[in-house]
Parts: C-alpha cells; sequence; structure tokens
C-alpha cells in the first residue's frame, strides 16, 4: 500500500483496476494469484481511521462533509441527501455492516454459476463475516417482527429467505470493522500494487487499425495533482476493469468518451463510442423509518436483525443513547431505536449526467423516488408492517405506551429531513413515505448488464474494458447488497483466471483465504 505520489510517471501491468472499494478489492486480491495488478484507489486507508473501525462510531463518518472524508457526500437531484465511498474498502468501509447474501432469483436471472457463487460467498464469509450477538433492543425487534407476522424465524443464516432472520455482520465481537479492504490480505504482495489517493481522469483507447476501441491505458494524478500514466502490458487476456461504483463507474466511462452522443459532446468530451445506456437505469432503494423512544435504556446497536416481506420489505433497525441524541440533538428523548424499510426493486428509474469534466466532483445524479406508484405502495405497506410490530407485546417494554402512531409520526417528522414537511405530512403514510424519504445508500445502475456490458461485464463495443461494480445491476441484491458486491469480485476474478490461466495451461485459482 502506497501513495499515489511514489508511483512512477509511467508503469505496466497486466491488470488494472480502477476503485479498491467493495468489489475492487476481493477482484483485486483474486487476480494477483496469477497476474500482475494494479489497484487504484482515490481515497486513503481505513485501517487507521477509528471513526470507520470502531462500530461505536458508526455514522460519523457518513456526516464528516469535509473534502477528505471517506464519504463523500452528494445530495441527489430529487433533493435527498446520500454518500458514496472515498476510501480503501469502499461502501463496506462507511456502512452499517450487515451482510446478508442475495436471493437464488437473483443469482439465476444474473445468469451466475451457482457453485461459483457459493464458493465465493464462503471465501468472503470465511475472512470477515460474523455472527452477532444481539442485546435486548435487537432480540425484541427480532420477536416484534415474527409477533407481526413476518415469519418463519430463519434464526441466524446467510440466505435471502421470508421471514425474520438474523444475519452476518462484518464487525468482530470487539466491534472492530472488517471491510473489503481487509480482503487484501490475501492478495499476492508480489504481483499487486495499491496506490492511495490516485484519482483515475481517463481511461485510454486505442482507435486506429481496430475493429472496435480497445482500451490500453489510462490517466491518473496523485494528491499533489501530478500526472500519472498506466499501460496494459501487451497480453491479449489483459484488461483495464472499473470498479468505481454506482456513480464513479458510469462517469468515468463518459469522462473517456464512452456514453450518450450529445451529453458528451455538451460536455467537450470526443465521443470514442456512443453508448445511451451509460448513466441510465439508475436507481435507489428509498427508506422510510419511525423513531421508537424508549423508557429505559437500550443498547448501542446497529442493523443485525431483518424482517423479509411478501409485500415487498425489507425491515431493519438501530438503537442507542449516543447514537440518536448525538445525531438528533433537538429530540426530547434520549434513547430508542430507529426501525426502518427499505423497498425491493424499486421501479422508479432515473438517470446520471457529468456536471463537470473534473472526476472528483459528484455527477449530477436523479433517482425519481416514487415516480412509479408501486414504489410508494410498497412503502406504505412495509410502515404498515413495521407499525404494527411497534404495538407488539415483545416490544412493549422499549415503547411509552401513551405514544399512539400518529404521536411517532409526529416526533419522526420533527426531526431534520431531506425535504421540506408538509402540514399533512403524518395525515397518510402516503405522505409520511414522500416527505421523510431517506436512502440506505443502495443505489446501483449506471452500467447495467444487457446495455453497457454483456453477462461477462465487458463493456459492449469495447475490447479490453470491463465494469465490476453495483453499477451493472438491475435491482438491489438481497436485503444489504455488500455481500452480494463483495461475491461479484471473488466470482470474477476467479472466472478471468480461469479463461486466463486455461490459455496458459496452469492450476487452478488457489483460494487464498484462512482465518
Amino acid at each position: 500500500m502506497h501513495e499515489a505520489t511514489m508511483a512512477p510517471q509511467v508503469s505496466y501491468f497486466d491488470y488494472i483496476i480502477i476503485g479498491g472499494g467493495t468489489a475492487g478489492c476481493p477482484l483485486a486480491a483474486t487476480l494477483s494469484q496469477n497476474a500482475s495488478v494494479l489497484l487504484l484507489e482515490r481515497g486513503g486507508s481505513p485501517f487507521n481511521n477509528a471513526n470507520i473501525t470502531n462500530i461505536t462510531a458508526f455514522g460519523a463518518a457518513l456526516r464528516d462533509t469535509s473534502s477528505t472524508s471517506p464519504a463523500q457526500l452528494f445530495i441527489s437531484e430529487d433533493g435527498v441527501k446520500n454518500a458514496r465511498g472515498r476510501v480503501l474498502g469502499g461502501g463496506s468501509s462507511i456502512n452499517a455492516g450487515f451482510y446478508s447474501r442475495a436471493s437464488m432469483v437473483f443469482v439465476k436471472e444474473s445468469g451466475w454459476d451457482e457453485k461459483l457463487v457459493n464458493e465465493s460467498y464462503r471465501w468472503v464469509e470465511k475472512a470477515i463475516v460474523f455472527k452477532p450477538e444481539l442485546g435486548p433492543w435487537q432480540s425484541a425487534l427480532k420477536a416484534s417482527l415474527l409477533e407481526a407476522g413476518v415469519s418463519p424465524d430463519n434464526g441466524f443464516v446467510y440466505d435471502h429467505l421470508y421471514g425474520t432472520k438474523v444475519g452476518g455482520t462484518i464487525f468482530d465481537q470487539n466491534g472492530r470493522r472488517h471491510s473489503a479492504a481487509n480482503l487484501l490480505r490475501y492478495a499476492s504482495s508480489r504481483r499487486l500494487m495499491l496506490y492511495l489517493h490516485a484519482s483515475v481522469h481517463k481511461i485510454l483507447f486505442r482507435t486506429k487499425g481496430n475493429s472496435k476501441p480497445m482500451a490500453h491505458g489510462l490517466v491518473f494524478r496523485d494528491s499533489l495533482g501530478k500526472k500519472h500514466l498506466a499501460y496494459l502490458k501487451g497480453g491479449s487476456k489483459n484488461e483495464i476493469i472499473l470498479s468505481a461504483g454506482s456513480l464513479g463507474s458510469p462517469q468515468l466511462l463518459m469522462l473517456s468518451g464512452l456514453g450518450p452522443k450529445e451529453h458528451l459532446r455538451s460536455q467537450g468530451i470526443d465521443v470514442i463510442m456512443a453508448q445511451p445506456g451509460v448513466g441510465n437505469g439508475m436507481a435507489d432503494n428509498p427508506k422510510a423509518a419511525i423513531f421508537v423512544p424508549s423508557p429505559i435504556p437500550v443498547e448501542f446497536s446497529i442493523v443485525e436483525v431483518v424482517g423479509i416481506t411478501h409485500s415487498g420489505n425489507y425491515i431493519e433497525g438501530r438503537s442507542g443513547s449516543n447514537l440518536v441524541s448525538g445525531q438528533y440533538k433537538n429530540i426530547s428523548f434520549k434513547s430508542g431505536g430507529f426501525i426502518f424499510e427499505k423497498i425491493t426493486g424499486p421501479v422508479s428509474r432515473g438517470y446520471l449526467k457529468l456536471k463537470t469534466r473534473n472526476p472528483n466532483d459528484n455527477p449530477l445524479v436523479t433517482f425519481n423516488y416514487f415516480k412509479e406508484p408501486v414504489d410508494l405502495q410498497r412503502c406504505v405497506n412495509g410502515l404498515t408492517t413495521l407499525i404494527k410490530a411497534i404495538h407488539t407485546k415483545s416490544f412493549s417494554k422499549f415503547r411509552y405506551h401513551f405514544l399512539n402512531t400518529k404521536d411517532l409520526l409526529n416526533i419522526t417528522s420533527s426531526l431534520p429531513q431531506n425535504l421540506p414537511v408538509h402540514s399533512n405530512t403524518t395525515a397518510s403514510l402516503e405522505q409520511f413515505c414522500k416527505d421523510t424519504i431517506s436512502t440506505m445508500w443502495h443505489y446501483h445502475g449506471g452500467c447495467r448488464v444487457g446495455e453497457v456490458v454483456d453477462h461477462d461485464y465487458r463493456v459492449v463495443g469495447v475490447d479490453r474494458l470491463r465494469v465490476i461494480d453495483g453499477s451493472t445491476f438491475h435491482t438491489s441484491p438481497g436485503t444489504n447488497p455488500q455481500a452480494t458486491v463483495m461475491m461479484l469480485g471473488r466470482y470474477m476474478g476467479v472466472k478471468i483466471l480461469r479463461e486466463r490461466l486455461v490459455r496458459l495451461g496452469l492450476a487452478r485459482v488457489q483460494d487464498g483465504s484462512t482465518r
């Protein structure tokens, strides 16, 4: 691990990976077993930042709006605050840590090899995933969901199953985070070169004498603004792989000349190949939450339990005193928890466009929350189940009995919101969903399979360029996507190496992971 200021002006590798995030780290660790790999991360290291590594500091990184924050704030054109990872490990270094696999329906629809999928999940799980120990509040939430009809009780399981379950966590028993960055311990130190604070500005293509554009290198700058060039070595299997996330990957394709033709021209960018799908199909799963004050002290906890309903919702929660009062200082009830739901899908879609030609600037992104009525109905369905759970006997000691549903909605809507709250915010659950909308940071799309990339994640119409991250998804996998994004990095790393090694007649990809 080195600062990009240490990089030579020109270098050559078998694979160049843009983005040391949730997919990029396991991908780099895998590819480095039998090839030289350059991994470029625009952020810094997570390992000595207590706001990242310590579970009790969860949320501090997301509230940090400085220019060096590991969580880069962006506000969608819908007006909803959001964040993108700017640190080694990407979103897995700043999220709530919940680990749950995608459904088998998602796996089948993706056309993945189920055996390799399961092997890749297990590779991640052996390395960085733990079983949480439920405290009283999370235990009560689990029991209340079951009492509210979100059944059966599936116990502790990674699999995506209807009902209520305890999922995995990337926080260990000491509350220390183990993100995708920790998977780099299984990389070959001899074959992997990792540069931090390396901002990629452009992918370079050869167009003369080729039937289609061929990626052969890129330009990146270090923290001092110095320009560096990295090129692919001369093998036919060598590739550049974009793993810059659902904002960064479509943004960088556009900056490199791949995207909607008229939009690129309006930004003064030479069009390498017109690709109207780049930036399209952006989606984010809207979240609705209710704060439930507690008459007794509650433990600090973040997501450990999930209710997976048949009505299109995932219900989770987090609790504490510092967590709530620290973030919402104007609230009179200091102890309690948020119970929240996110909708599956969603059906509503938006788009991403460039704001500037600076890769460090956020692009403009519109998610069109609740544009499709089915998404709003799913939000209402989730709130209905959530409210039912709050008023169960199982949750009774963690709520004030003199506060009815309308009171809880009023308390929640009085907290700082993304959008203006109307006088009728709590008149209906539909209006409450609209006025208090927030994000679970599970946005996806922009480089979707079948539009921008094929089922092997190769960019359509371009040689030696792939996109491997959540920007390729049509829907967010499972309750929380990080498990599947990390799996995808490992899965595609194994597939790519197998193709390479078959050509060379070498052995299979080694596991390279024990804990």
